[in-house]
């Protein structure tokens, strides 16, 4: 899941067909989360009041990946999280966590023999092993004024403690004027209910975090530059979010249910053995939806969303 939240947007339109089997790869991520949506409704007195609260990521995403036919392909990926949070609710403080995230290890199928035109449908399947730390510390104080080691909240968490697995399809076709209609889409399944971290939170149902479903849908048009060898430009939308309630298995415990569409403009670029990616995601809407204990208690909690969001890559094959 965190490869696809990193990722630049490189697929096969602006691949060489070269016979190279192994590629390596290093996706990045940042983001500045400050405004505050009950709903669709932004709480702007949140600005106004100076309590919004900061979240600060930068996320890397380094993965290898193996064709092992010229169908079929094997990959593991290792997220690195450098997160910040002003948290300014008890228990109150400022956090930092540093620390690998979860893995993940797959394989990925096309559904058609490659061909000239870049044309296919990929299908693919992950586990997500529990490698990421997902119960951080960091020093706060409480509603007292008393110095405690407190847990940072589930948004800045690296990991989130339980095993899942993800699906995920990429489909891609030729068109006119050398330019092409993309799709990508992946939703991460995490069966568990709660992974028994305390949240300090006091309202029923919210005292230890969710362990939550995840998705990411993508999808737009890319055009070959003229003039230019190698250089695709890029436009698109996205949307990315976490469900109310899982797929599979019990929604219980604090998660913050939403989601963020985007409009995407990006580039990619492709030279030799390496292929660099850029995009910037605008946000459209954002929504944070009420989650199992809202419902339950007849409240509705807020989200700190970001303006845009930035995803770079590079990769190169071997």
């Amino acid at each position: 899941m965190i490869g696809a939240l990193c990722s630049g947007g490189d697929h096969p339109a602006i691949r060489t067909g070269s016979a190279k089997p192994w590629t390596v790869s290093v996706g990045y991520r940042y983001q500045e989360s400050f405004r505050h949506f009950i709903g669709t409704v932004e709480q702007k007195q949140r600005e106004i009041l100076g309590t919004q609260i900061f979240n600060t990521y930068h996320l890397l995403d380094v993965s290898v990946s193996r064709q092992l036919t010229p169908r079929w392909s094997a990959q593991v990926s290792l997220p690195i999280l450098f997160a910040d949070r002003n948290q300014l609710y008890v228990p109150r403080g400022d956090f930092h966590v540093n620390s690998i995230g979860d893995m993940t290890i797959g394989g990925r199928a096309a559904l058609l023999p490659p061909t000239e035109s870049g044309s296919n449908i990929l299908l693919g399947a992950s586990l997500k092993l529990p490698t990421g730390k997902y119960n951080a510390t960091g020093a706060a104080v409480d509603r007292n004024g008393n110095p405690i080691q407190a847990t940072a909240d589930q948004s800045i968490q690296a990991g989130d403690g339980r095993t899942g697995f993800a699906l995920d399809v990429q489909m891609f076709r030729s068109i006119w004027f050398r330019s092409m209609l993309y799709f990508t889409g992946v939703y991460l399944f995490n069966p568990s209910d709660t992974n028994g971290v305390n949240t300090f939170r006091t309202r029923a149902g919210e005292q230890v975090m969710s362990v939550p479903d995840q998705y990411l849908f993508r999808g737009g048009l890319s055009r070959a530059v003229p003039g230019i060898r190698g250089l695709t430009a890029t436009f698109g939308g996205r949307i990315e979010g976490v469900p109310v309630r899982d797929a599979f298995g019990k929604s219980n415990g604090f998660r913050r249910p939403g989601y963020a569409i985007s409009v995407e403009p990006g580039a990619m670029y492709a030279r030799g053995s390496y292929i660099f990616s850029g995009n910037i995601a605008f946000a459209v809407e954002r929504n944070r939806r009420r989650s199992v204990p809202d419902i339950q208690n007849g409240t509705h909690g807020d989200a700190a969303f970001a303006d845009w969001v930035l995803t770079a890559g590079i990769s190169r094959r071997f």
